[in-house]
């Protein structure tokens, strides 16, 4: 009783609405990309896959300036001068973004400039510039250019009767400056055709030979501006304002209302600008005069510009050895041979962990759903799918075959709202039902409810996961995915398409929670069930890997369950705006982060519950968004061997000692101190495991194998 009065009084004096205990969004979020830059300089990663990493760094930053900082610049000029929850006005979390970027930036470059290029040269993959370029490769650029590129590149004139051009945000242009034959000055600018690579392949037999676009049109500049002098041209880039401004409430039709916010994205106000640092003062100053652009965000650029294009060189076919060894996806022992995947869910609940394990599984239970007679009805929730997507098709198969096909679509999904526009029409076109999202949330939870007429009645399948029907990032993204019958479930997820598509007020969940009317309280309720385990003489325990952790209710019950004795392990991958090592409030928090080959996406939560743990895979991280603007889906995984499973898993993220970094009171990130023992990779050892797994299992038995990749 002591203990617990000792307890109270501590959290007493404590006022955790204080800005010390938390740490800035924006910031944190600059760190996780730091930490995906450390994994470009690392040389125990291939050449070509640091190459990638760094391409990472530069699409990453893009985006945050296009939506985070974009945000901050309108508060900005709104006068908005409230602080968030570490304290920071808009006009400080600039300062501080420009002070970490510029950091960033130089770093990136030199990584680029004295690691990575050199490296490349030596593996024969050159990197040309124009006093480069031979007798032989000029005759082929110069084809390329008259052929290919140049009926395509448009000029444009600034002049009085041409202003200054809305340009495209994101891309490269060329700017120029010319004087007439009266010696005036004018400018103009070239923007770089994007449906071409950025990096020209010259074709070789001793190596690979890359030559710029943008160095080609400086080579043939003199034929778009015939009359004029040219004085300089130089290359730029505007990144401009990304997020979407629609007023739901009074769109009559959401989708009509964004494919016209969608052209407002490539005209956005410029949030960024980087230019190359021998550019002339006359067109630095033309530029910087139009696009009226805070110091801050303008960044003097060495070399190439755009490094996300590097992605282009990554992906260079012939050169496996530069790359991480390939691994194909593993096919689950409880799927591989069943050519009915009904009977296997109507055993037993069964989990994948994908891209160890096969996203093959996934497509083909909707396949067989598609072509199943039996099947009455398919309902599906798609957030990001992709460009190309046999979900999509085997949805539009169903529907030819007569089911009932309910799909909710969200439009809203940043950055694929074209693609799910697309997709939307095409399955509407097909006789799906097509439900654009919700006004005010989004629709994040990934759920697939399948109702098949059977012997006993009608029979409800569901799958469940942490990341989206795609295929593509299913090779590239962690996550978890959760396959059932089992009737409880299965009322839950029906009753949730019902809200969705219908009206009809949220029920009393039986296993589900669900945001935004219950994930909160659910967590907070098994946060606080741990402090009561401890209060009593138990060991508490909590693990939570999730991608971002934000939400200051979630942060203050962690706090005070840390106070309590509960024994505090966080798995999050980027954002984190809780401290540790505060003295009497999170000594007993520990926070890693995982960056590797593959991108940590699964959300997976276990609480101790006193010896009898509780074990739950999620859509959703533990943001405000998630839990107040968006549908979301706690999933309760209780099949005793799929728990020891989870709980498998997240061990092993706790010993990586390689490429896990942990949070340090100051803030920083360190790598795990290693003693003597062995290099440890959780990304790795996974992918062992999935392997010895499937291996073991074709031992013991024979199957028909169908349309799965040969193991390596």
């Amino acid at each position: 009783m002591a203990k617990t009065s000792s307890n109270k009084s501590k959290e007493k004096k404590i006022d955790f609405n204080d800005y010390k205990y938390y740490n800035n969004r924006e910031l944190s979020w600059l760190d996780f990309n730091f930490r995906v830059l450390e994994e470009a300089h690392d040389t125990t990663n291939p050449l070509l896959e640091r190459v990638k990493f760094l391409s990472i760094t530069s699409s990453n930053l893009e985006e945050f300036f296009m939506i985070r900082v974009a945000g901050l610049e309108e508060q900005l000029q709104a006068g908005f001068s409230g602080v968030d929850i570490s304290g920071l006005t808009p006009r400080d979390q600039l300062m501080k973004i420009s002070q970490k970027t510029h950091k960033m930036v130089e770093m990136q470059y030199n990584c680029l400039e004295n690691e990575l290029l050199p490296s490349l040269d030596k593996e024969n993959i050159k990197v040309l510039k124009v006093d480069d370029i031979d007798e032989e490769k000029k005759e082929f650029l110069d084809n390329y250019f008259q052929t290919t590129v140049f009926p395509v590149v448009t000029p444009m004139a600034v002049d009085q009767s041409r202003p200054f051009p809305i340009l495209p945000g994101s891309g490269i242009n060329l700017g120029v400056e010319l004087e007439d034959e009266k010696g005036e000055t004018l400018f103009a600018f070239i923007p770089l055709p994007t449906i071409f690579p950025r990096f020209i392949n010259i074709p070789c037999e001793d190596g690979t030979y890359l030559f710029l676009t943008e160095d080609l049109l400086k080579m043939h500049s003199d034929l778009f501006f015939s009359g004029y002098k040219l004085v300089e041209i130089s290359e730029f880039r505007i990144t401009r304002d990304g997020d979407l401004s629609i007023d739901e409430d009074d769109a009559r039709d959401l989708l009509i209302e964004i494919e016209s916010s969608l052209k407002e994205r490539r005209t956005g106000f410029p949030v960024k600008l980087e230019i190359s640092k021998n550019m002339g003062e006359n067109l630095r100053n033309f530029l910087l005069n139009s696009l009226n652009l805070r110091s801050d965000n303008i960044f003097e650029i060495s070399s190439l510009l755009d490094l996300s294009s590097l992605m282009e060189i990554a992906n260079l076919e012939g050169h496996e050895h530069l790359k991480f060894e390939y691994y194909s996806p593993q096919p689950s022992p409880t799927f591989y041979g069943k050519e009915d995947i009904f009977k296997v869910i109507r055993e037993k609940d069964v989990l994948l962990h994908r891209p160890y394990e096969s996203f093959e599984h996934v497509m083909d239970f909707l396949r067989q759903a598609a072509e199943d007679p039996q099947v009455l009805a398919i309902k599906q929730t798609l957030y990001r799918v992709g460009k190309k997507s046999p979900i999509i098709d085997y949805l539009i198969k169903a529907a030819e075959n007569g089911k009932q096909v309910t799909v909710v679509v969200e439009v809203k999904a940043r950055f694929d709202e074209e693609n799910n526009i697309q997709w939307a029409k095409e399955l509407e076109k097909a006789g799906c039902h097509v439900v654009y999202g919700l006004v005010g949330l989004k629709v994040h939870s990934k759920l697939l409810l399948i109702v098949r007429k059977e012997e006993g009645g009608i029979r409800r399948y569901v799958h469940m996961s942490t990341g989206n029907y795609n295929y593509i990032t299913a090779r590239l993204y962690e996550d978890i995915d959760f396959f059932t019958c089992k009737e409880s479930y299965a009322q839950d997820v029906s009753a949730l398409f019902n809200i969705l598509t219908g009206y009809s007020k949220p029920p009393t969940w039986k296993k589900l929670g669900v945001a935004p009317t219950s994930l909160r309280e659910t967590f907070l309720q098994w946060i606080d069930n741990e402090i009561d385990v401890v209060k009593k003489g138990g060991k508490g325990k909590i693990i939570i890997k999730v991608n971002s952790l934000l939400d200051v209710s979630i942060i203050k019950a962690l706090y005070k369950a840390s106070m309590a004795g509960v024994k505090v392990n966080l798995i999050v991958r980027g954002i984190c705006a809780l401290k540790v090592g505060i003295k009497g409030v999170s000594e007993g928090i520990k926070v890693r982060s995982v960056v590797g080959r593959y991108l940590e996406h699964s959300r997976i939560f276990y609480f101790e519950n006193n010896g009898l743990p509780k074990l739950f895979i999620s859509s959703a991280d533990l943001m405000p968004r998630n839990l107040d603007r968006r549908v979301e889906t706690l999933i309760p995984i209780e099949q005793e061997d799929l728990k020891q499973r989870l709980i498998d898993v997240l061990n092993l993220y706790l010993k990586d000692n390689f490429k896990a970094r942990e949070l340090q009171p100051n803030g920083e990130y360190k790598r795990s101190t290693r003693k003597k023992s062995k290099i440890f990779i959780v990304q790795e050892e996974l992918m062992k495991e999935a392997k010895k797994k499937f291996r073991k299992f074709i031992k013991k038995q024979e199957v028909d194998k169908f349309n799965f990749p040969k193991l390596k």
